[in-house]
């Protein structure tokens, strides 16, 4: 029998936690695979990790893995991918809205051939105009601007068969944007898409400061674009300041320097503008050589605390 490991990373659920159980639990009674269910307390500040180890108790399928403090949501997912050892793996989160129903279909569509099963969810009514055009307008332009092709509206909720994994967990680097990491890794794919549900309940933990550092890390760790945009508006400026130097050499050319005005304003000015662009470079430069420091410390993404399986 083939073995399925659900990954399902979890922080400060713990108004939900038993109903998704139980409904997690509905789904996946038929199906004819040797389960079992990671749940990765990513440092909840609730009783999360106790209701995690009564449902351990009572259901034996269930590993309970609490982390050291809060790492982030792509860690602990990267925590539950590197403790699977299944034929296929399955990462979804853990607040209802990946709906487990799916978990069929994808399994099917591995044993048809298919490396890697994305999902893909179709933004329901109640989304804010604001989140729908941020959204739209990150993944435009990380994908224009990425040389990895990233899935508009892609979610955390995807198979990964054996060999698609080994790919993953070859890649450890500290700043994780899984979705472009499996991107990366190509292999044989399909898109799933979904409509999203409401949440069982309580709110969502990833707050606008959250997906502001998830985006940065796609960008700096799938594109060179920025260094390039400080490259090319240098070159801009030495064009502009070549151009201001033939215009004051004519004035001398033809004896005509009595018309050159001091010209204070539009030195300050021009002065300002490239003052600025190079610390904008500069800036840009600055979070590049701090990512590399940070990556070459070698540090854990992160620390498992605690791991609970009834015995």
């Amino acid at each position: 029998m083939q073995t399925v490991d659900l990954i399902i990373p979890v922080y400060n659920e713990e108004i939900i936690l038993l109903e998704f159980h139980k409904r997690l639990c509905q789904e996946i009674a038929s199906l004819p695979y040797q389960l079992k269910i990671i749940y990765i307390d990513d440092g909840s500040s609730d009783h999360t990790q106790t209701i995690l180890s009564q449902i351990a108790d009572q259901d034996q399928r269930v590993t309970a893995v609490e982390l050291s403090r809060n790492f982030g949501h792509q860690a602990a997912i990267s925590a539950g991918l590197d403790l699977a050892d299944g034929d296929f793996v399955i990462t979804m989160d853990g607040d209802g809205q990946h709906p487990p129903a799916l978990i069929n279909e994808m399994l099917r569509l591995a044993q048809n051939g298919y490396d890697i099963i994305l999902t893909q969810r179709t933004d329901p009514p109640s989304l804010t105009s604001f989140k729908r055009r941020t959204s739209a307008l990150f993944y435009y332009l990380i994908n224009r601007i990425g040389n990895t092709h990233i899935l508009p509206g892609g979610a955390d909720f995807r198979l990964l068969t054996r060999s698609a994994l080994e790919a993953l967990r070859r890649m450890p680097e500290y700043h994780r944007f899984i979705r472009g990491m499996v991107a990366w890794v190509g292999f044989r794919s399909v898109i799933l898409p979904f409509d999203s549900p409401m949440r069982i309940g309580g709110q969502s933990k990833y707050s606008f400061g959250k997906m502001l550092r998830l985006a940065a890390d796609a960008t700096f760790s799938f594109s060179l674009m920025p260094l390039y945009a400080g490259v090319s508006l240098g070159a801009v400026f030495l064009f502009l300041a070549l151009l201001e130097a033939f215009y004051v050499l004519g004035f001398w050319v033809t004896g005509n320097t009595a018309r050159l005005a001091p010209g204070w304003s539009s030195l300050m000015f021009m002065l300002l503008i490239v003052g600025g662009i190079i610390m904008i470079s500069l800036g840009i430069i600055g979070i590049y050589v701090g990512y590399i420091f940070q990556e070459v410390k070698h540090r854990p993404v992160y620390l498992i605390r605690r791991k609970y399986t009834k015995s």
